[in-house]
């Protein structure tokens, strides 16, 4: 797949891409993980002699390892720069990109805050990808839906209901949905919902794909005919002082067999880490219609298609 339009780009947003650049995505990923999956090593790596710098203020098991384990899959090399290192702290955010573009070829932040990494993106002159902040969640979108392409092939006109919190995960995977023509739903608590600038930036890529995006309170409701059903921790990193609060009004939003009869047909995901027996039942969770930890696996199949694509094309 050569001169890809991805190549040089940054990950910051999942509306960062188009239905094209998504398609080529889960093309170069189908491939990696065929080959993945017969040999345990890819024949020509595609990434030799180059290097990813991880940057990591956030815990993370999938995350660090995909990555990590994707570069050296793909001949490259990962480094791991913990917590310690604190973006705006020791150094600007502005100096640590304009070293690190001099060391390595791309830069993968987890974070906090989304400016963080869009300013990393700003001030670097290579790829900066998005491995989560507080805002989007687009590596997590990306391989969410590659599991729903292996399911149903075509997307367009599909129905992914989610329920809980709308949070960051939520907001990539609404903006990702829209933008491939998919039906997204999410029921969630009174004063849980989603940013109402993503919703308006979801909003107009689903006009533009005939996709929707749609509210409602009545978890039930939001099942009903869905043909995949998601849902997260209804308490998130930074969020433990909440999680009493949380766990009262979410009560009623557990994905059990009980939610799902509204859905006989749906597959159920997860993004992992699972509180089992809060937001999500081990019934369900191990249960035939669980694609959890094929979302996991493809975490790493759709980020090595990512690195490829935005480092050689």
């Amino acid at each position: 797949m050569p001169n890809s339009p991805l190549a040089g780009r940054d990950l910051i947003s999942a509306a960062d891409l188009s239905a094209s650049d998504i398609a080529r995505l889960f093309a170069r990923a189908a491939e990696l993980k065929a080959e993945y999956r017969v040999e345990r090593r890819h024949a020509h790596p595609p990434l030799e002699r180059r290097t990813l710098a991880m940057l990591f203020q956030k815990p993370s098991l999938r995350t660090r390892v995909t990555f990590e384990a994707g570069m050296t899959q793909l001949g490259g090399h990962a480094v791991y720069l913990e917590e310690k290192i604190v973006l705006g702290g020791r150094e600007t955010v502005s100096d640590v990109a304009r070293n690190l573009e001099r060391f390595v070829d791309a830069i993968m932040a987890r974070t906090g805050p989304h400016e963080v990494v869009a300013e990393l993106a700003a001030r670097a002159s290579i790829p900066v990808i998005n491995g989560l902040t507080i805002r989007e969640h687009p590596c997590q979108a990306l391989a969410d839906m590659f599991t729903l392409q292996e399911q149903f092939g075509e997307l367009r006109g599909r129905t992914l209901a989610f329920v809980g919190d709308g949070n960051n995960v939520y907001h990539s995977l609404a903006l990702m949905g829209a933008t491939l023509g998919m039906h997204v739903r999410l029921a969630h608590p009174i004063g849980y919902g989603p940013s109402g600038r993503i919703v308006e930036r979801a909003r107009q890529l689903a006009a533009a794909s005939s996709g929707s995006i749609d509210f409602t309170q009545d978890p039930r409701e939001a099942v009903a005919g869905a043909d995949a059903v998601y849902t997260d921790a209804w308490t998130s990193m930074g969020q433990e002082a909440e999680a009493e609060e949380r766990r009262d009004a979410f009560a009623r939003f557990q994905l059990n067999d009980a939610l799902l009869a509204g859905s006989p047909d749906a597959v159920v995901m997860h993004c992992l880490p699972a509180h089992r027996g809060e937001e999500i039942t081990s019934e369900v969770m191990d249960g035939p219609r669980s694609v959890i930890f094929e979302q996991s696996e493809n975490r790493l199949h759709a980020q090595k298609a990512l690195l490829v694509e935005l480092l050689v094309g």
